[in-house]
């Protein structure tokens, strides 16, 4: 990649005060979901002609996360607003699996214990594909970019 393309990433990523404090091990998880969001990633707001590197703040408004795009220099690029509805199942789904999976490390075989995480990984792409389709013709990301956004997205919605 050179030029342009090179900027068409995130460089942060802010949780607005309506997302919410939460217990020091969810709030830890969110932080490593951003660091590794941050760390590596693909994102492009269609049609922005000036390209990034860019800054996104997230907020929760009304069952609806809102992404607020910014250049570096905090520069508007756009703001696009997500219903959560269509993630609702998946996200319940995955939590469901993952307390399966991690009842199954204490007590199953190791072949039960790769069933389950096979399911989990599955819905875990499912998930980031649907948020892929979400995004499509608001901003440009690649897979790996849509699961470490949809494992930002759960980590949201967890409760603990």
């Amino acid at each position: 990649m050179t030029g342009k393309n090179d900027n068409a990433r995130l460089i942060d990523v802010e949780l607005d005060e309506t997302i919410g404090q939460s217990t020091p091990d969810i709030e830890h998880e969110r932080a490593v979901a951003i660091f590794d969001l941050i760390e590596e990633n693909s994102f492009s707001p269609v049609g922005d002609t000036d390209g990034g590197p860019y800054r996104l703040r997230l907020s929760l408004v009304e069952k609806r996360l809102i992404f607020t795009i910014t250049r570096e220099s905090g520069e508007l690029v756009a703001t696009h607003i997500l219903s959560l509805s269509p993630l609702r199942k998946t996200v319940k789904d995955y939590f469901l699996i993952c307390e399966s999976y991690y009842a199954a490390i204490r007590s199953a075989t190791p072949s039960r214990i790769e069933a389950i995480d096979m399911g989990r990984r599955g819905l875990h792409n499912e998930g980031s594909q649907t948020l892929m389709n979400r995004l499509d013709g608001k901003i440009e990301i690649d897979f790996d970019t849509a699961r470490r956004l949809f494992t930002l997205v759960c980590v949201l919605h967890w409760r603990g």
